[in-house]
């Protein structure tokens, strides 16, 4: 990833209903979401939501795939864990006692959602 992609993909989490949908999206994860199901859901319109899906895609945040009528939206991890590892390359200069208590703040995030459904 480099600036341009960082900043396009920033961009496009850079407001409200998009960053909503974004972390529904990654909350629903491998399933996906339908798009009238994501509209409900974040209490907006349909065509609004079709624009947000959008500008996601185009920054490479969301993927849909057609299923029967139906579009189903996904995040794209993938792309998600590009971000944040762009953002976190050179985390505090080399210096891995700085970045441990960021790392270990991300080490929980799926273990606890696996463990609570044990």
């Amino acid at each position: 990833m480099d600036n341009i992609e960082a900043i396009a993909a920033l961009a496009a989490l850079a407001q409200t209903t998009r960053l909503d949908t974004f972390r529904l999206l990654v909350a629903r994860e491998p399933d996906g979401v339908p798009a009238g199901e994501l509209a409900r859901l974040v209490a907006v319109p349909q065509n609004t939501m079709s624009a947000h899906l959008s500008i996601l895609a185009r920054a490479g945040l969301v993927s849909s795939e057609r299923q029967s009528r139906s579009i189903i939206y996904r995040a794209n991890l993938a792309r998600l864990r590009e971000l944040t590892l762009f953002l976190l390359k050179d985390c505090c200069g080399g210096r891995p006692e700085v970045c441990a208590p960021l790392l270990t703040d991300l080490a929980p995030c799926c273990s606890s959602k696996e463990s609570a459904h044990d």
